[in-house]
């Protein structure tokens, strides 16, 4: 009884399996009769090229956390492979943004950036701006930063503001301690501070 019902079974998915494939190769030749060539994306022969030598991806999101547990968000316009090179990738009008797991939030944007996952590293060049929850804006034209902690440095200038008034420094590097306490901003190389006292309330 039970090879009969096994067999029967077979015999209908004999049968279903065909009409099904005819279903969809169906839709899609419907589908591709309702495209008007005429209004079909024009892509121009460069772009075309570009898209074939660089593996691309637009507007790529990942949300993930630090080993420390920090939550992280990236975004991007446009993210590409150059010459199809596994973990090296070009990042362009990047966003990210970083909540450690004592409150503080990070916002890192950058017009052009260069990650490169087996090194665990990224360089964040042109228009380089840090936002951060306890009051700091800063800017720069070169920064790098770790994948896998909160590791951000600045060799060069760094110009902004803070709480306290106008903030400038020759470098400057953000960190999080391994015993857990609260991340850490660090300035040096001709540190200038222009303080500015907020108004008293009567």
């Amino acid at each position: 009884m039970q090879g009969d019902s096994y067999t029967r079974t077979v015999s209908l998915l004999k049968v279903l399996f065909p009409l099904m494939a005819l279903a969809l190769l169906s839709t899609l030749f419907l589908l591709s009769r309702a495209i008007d060539p005429g209004e079909a994306i024009q892509f121009a022969e460069k772009e075309i090229q570009d898209r074939l030598r660089d593996r691309q991806i637009t507007a790529p999101f990942f949300t993930g956390s630090t080993a420390q547990g920090d939550e992280l968000r990236f975004y991007a316009d446009v993210l590409t492979t150059p010459d199809g090179k596994i973990g090296a990738n070009k990042a362009t009008n990047m966003r990210a943004t970083i909540k450690t797991v004592q409150g503080t939030t990070y916002r890192i944007t950058s017009d052009k950036a260069e990650i490169d996952l087996a090194k665990n590293h990224a360089e964040l060049t042109s228009n380089v701006i840090i936002m951060t929850s306890n009051g700091y804006r800063l800017t720069s034209d070169f920064m790098t930063s770790g994948l896998s902690s909160l590791d951000i440095e600045s060799p060069g200038p760094v110009y902004g503001t803070a709480l306290e008034g106008i903030l400038e420094a020759g470098s400057m590097t953000a960190s999080q301690p391994q015993n857990g306490d609260s991340t850490h901003l660090f300035f040096t190389n001709r540190v200038k501070l222009i303080y500015k006292p907020k108004p008293l309330i009567e």
